[in-house]
């Protein structure tokens, strides 16, 4: 048997400290011995769903028989979320373990730039054998770090397996459910018993909207379950370390696209029976830009210096450690140009807008659903409640501020309350300082334009706008005298 070098490394440093007695905390990596030991690793990603869309999560309508089977066969995270309600920044946020704006990744569509490196390049030096299935999005440079690709769910899974041999694998599976749009997924669920959100108009046809996204996360599921039963057939399931979540929120109003829990809020569920318990829970505050950063420490490797996120692996085995006291989220370009950060504690979610004198920006997939349509009906009738008409705000607030405990819906800004101003004012400052220490850019840096209305959710161009960078237009300006434009940080 031919032992991992890291682990050959530490049990000599570990000796030499024994030796020489001085004392010093050791921190060892929790990695198996041999290549042969190391569990191979299968990530599920679903598109754009919400956290509270499983049968695991609570939900009682929806038919997630296999995502359930995971949760209850290992680790359920009660309190995960993402980096940012967009697809493409979300999974290159968690494949890099660094935040959006770090990424130079951080708008719709925008590929990483060349150089950065991704976890697949770095479980390859590891002699792992890399593969992805489906949706992408993260530009040439990344998808270039997988030794192994594949349009095509269907048959292809045994097809990675031959490649892979005797090395352990790692594949990352970009479901394309249940994103929009909807209309070939088996109708397995009645409108009249899916569950409305507060912020969506209760009409027939923002429930027959819900029931076909309810089905398309079935399907979903159907095909997990043939994953796991070809696992099980060659003997494979019990050092598969298996993770469910998604990249961002429900493609519904209010939700994707938000820094709402509808929006960045995650199922995450790790599944591994030769590694976690079943039927664990952990409760503390997890953020995903910590998984690459784990996915590392497990199999051995070094965590870059330039991964913002840290290693939970402590958690898989101690559900008692301390969770995050803060975790972050941004949201930028995505059919609409935002700058919005967001702060989120047990109890408190603070968000810091910038655009305040425009209504927030509606993706376009979800400018002509169903769902957004009902709303547009309500508002022209005036019969939006202060749930439904908080979507169409003018101006916004430069700050929000919410009590999940008494407001789990996010429905209630109490930033301004005699109760709550000064935790807001305090979150507030907490923010701009992982503004500060993150490297973040000012609202008036890495712009782009609209290509969806924000008032009518019409998308009225295919063509990305281009990136305008203001700082290299002020300095043109500055140079020609006074009397032309500056622009300055804005800040609370």
């Amino acid at each position: 048997m031919v032992l991992h070098t890291r682990f050959l490394s530490n049990i000599f440093l570990l000796l030499v400290c024994l030796i020489l007695g001085s004392g010093m905390g050791i921190i060892t990596q929790a990695q198996p011995a041999s290549a042969g030991e190391r569990p191979n690793i299968l990530i599920f990603v679903a598109d754009d769903a919400g956290w509270r869309d499983s049968g695991a999560y609570g939900n009682e309508v929806i038919r997630t028989p296999n995502i359930d089977k995971l949760a209850s066969g290992g680790l359920l995270f009660e309190q995960a979320f993402l980096t940012t309600p967009q697809c493409s920044p979300s999974r290159i946020s968690i494949l890099t373990g660094r935040y959006p704006h770090a990424t130079g990744a951080e708008d719709l569509h925008m590929p990483l730039p060349e150089g950065s490196r991704i976890l697949p390049g770095y479980l390859s030096d590891e002699g792992y054998y890399t593969g992805h299935m489906k949706k992408t999005h993260y530009g040439p440079h990344a998808d270039a770090q997988f030794d192994w690709y594949s349009e095509e769910l269907s048959g292809a899974f045994p097809d990675f397996l031959a490649e892979s041999g005797e090395d352990p694998f790692f594949l990352w599976v970009g479901f394309s459910d249940p994103h929009r749009p909807y209309n070939d997924a088996p109708a397995r669920h009645s409108p009249e018993e899916v569950k409305v959100p507060p912020y969506l108009a209760d009409t027939p046809q923002t429930r027959a909207d819900l029931a076909r996204y309810y089905d398309e996360i079935a399907r979903m599921d159907g095909q997990i379950g043939r994953f796991m039963e070809e696992l099980e057939e060659r003997g494979q399931a019990e050092n598969t370390l298996v993770i469910f979540l998604s990249d961002n929120g429900a493609p519904f109003p209010r939700a994707k696209g938000t820094v709402y829990d509808a929006g960045v809020r995650t199922p995450l569920i790790f599944h591994w029976p030769e590694g976690v318990e079943a039927d664990s829970r952990y409760g503390g505050l997890t953020s995903v830009i910590d998984l690459a950063p784990t996915l590392l420490e497990l199999t051995g490797a070094s965590i870059p210096e330039n991964m913002q996120g840290r290693s939970i692996l402590g958690v898989l085995s101690d559900q008692t450690l301390p969770g995050r006291e803060y975790v972050y989220s941004e949201r930028n370009w995505h059919d609409t140009d935002e700058h919005i950060r967001s702060l989120r504690t047990e109890r408190f979610r603070l968000i810091q807008n910038a655009y305040v004198e425009l209504p927030h920006g509606t993706p376009a997939d979800i400018g002509g659903s169903p769902s957004f349509r009902s709303l547009i009906e309500a508002k022209k009738a005036d019969t939006l409640t202060h749930a439904q008409s908080r979507l169409f705000e003018v101006p916004r607030p430069r700050i929000e501020l919410y009590d999940l405990q008494e407001d789990p819906w996010e429905i209630r800004n109490v930033a301004a309350s005699s109760e709550h101003w000064e935790k807001a004012r305090e979150l507030a400052q907490q923010l701009n300082e992982w503004r500060e220490e993150t490297g973040d850019f000012p609202p008036h840096l890495r712009v782009r334009g609209d290509h969806t209305d924000r008032m009518t959710g019409v998308w009225f161009s295919k063509e990305i706008p281009p990136m305008r960078n203001l700082r290299e237009q002020q300095d043109s300006t500055r140079s020609k005298g006074p009397g032309n434009r500056t622009f300055k940080k804005q800040e609370i």
